[in-house]
């Protein structure tokens, strides 16, 4: 015990015992944050561990309505070929799992962690076939062109999602969601996927570049300043011409009964 005690009367001790410190916190702030961060900067690389945890997540929670091996039920469609992007944007939506088979699938809170998703997604994407999860350079909007994603967007989506991705109804029930909350990956994989009534986008049609230009503008519009004052959902001209015209209609009425009203006074 005596070279311990030398050592710790030694001038560099406190110094050692600072920096093993620091150090220390470093570990447990990293083991902390790493999973998150790691999870919104792109996709892990798969490995055999993760496919197989992802097939043990995916026969706890996935195969009643799947089947064991993805290959689809009267439940629930086949997800071989489906691809790791198409398991991820579902399920970090929280569309699936599925409240109930054949329900229609909103977005809500994710049920599972970003690495079990992850793990889901590696297992069918294993299977073959399939856009794999875009990486963080593909959905980055660092130099991408605002004003033609504003063009592709509204040649291709604004039908359905209007021009600023607020969303809208669509015949047969259906409807197109909001954007607001999607994230840059998400809007990177319904394009890859053509989820529920979306259409498929793929590299031909729509090239990795010209995504990313729609993903910034999307992004984008999420931020502008509303110079006319109230937005009204900035859905457009005919919703401020509602409200302008039943505003302006009211306020005709309220004026014929008060010149009514004062009329009958005088009488």
């Amino acid at each position: 015990m005596s070279w311990i005690t030398a050592r710790r009367r030694h001038r560099a001790s406190g110094y050692a015992v600072v920096l093993l410190g620091l150090a220390a916190i470093a570990v447990m702030y990293a083991s902390v944050t790493g999973q998150g961060s790691q999870a919104a900067a792109s996709a892990p690389s798969v490995s055999g561990q993760s496919i197989a945890e992802g097939k043990f997540l995916f026969s706890q929670d996935c195969s009643s309505c799947h089947g064991l091996e993805a290959q689809g039920t009267s439940l629930a469609p086949s997800l071989i070929g489906a691809g790791a992007a198409a398991v991820d944007f579902q399920m970090s939506t929280g569309r699936m799992p599925a409240k109930e088979p054949g329900a229609e699938m909103d977005r809500r809170p994710d049920v599972f962690s970003q690495k079990q998703i992850y793990e889901i997604a590696s297992y069918i994407g294993s299977l073959g076939g399939g856009p794999a999860i875009p990486d963080a350079a593909q959905v980055s909007s660092s130099g991408a062109n605002v004003g033609l994603g504003q063009e592709l967007f509204a040649a291709n989506c604004a039908a359905c999602h209007s021009i600023d991705g607020a969303g809208g109804a669509l015949t047969y029930g259906k409807y197109a969601p909001a954007l607001s909350q999607a994230t840059p990956t998400q809007i990177y994989e319904a394009m890859q996927t053509g989820p529920e009534a979306m259409p498929v986008f793929d590299d031909g049609a729509v090239t990795p570049s010209e995504k990313r230009d729609i993903i910034a503008y999307v992004t984008g519009t999420r931020s502008e300043p509303n110079p006319g004052g109230f937005s009204l959902g900035r859905i457009g001209p005919v919703t401020e011409g509602i409200v302008a015209w039943i505003g302006g209609i009211g306020l005709l009425v309220l004026a014929a009964m008060w010149i009514t009203a004062k009329r009958r006074e005088e009488a």
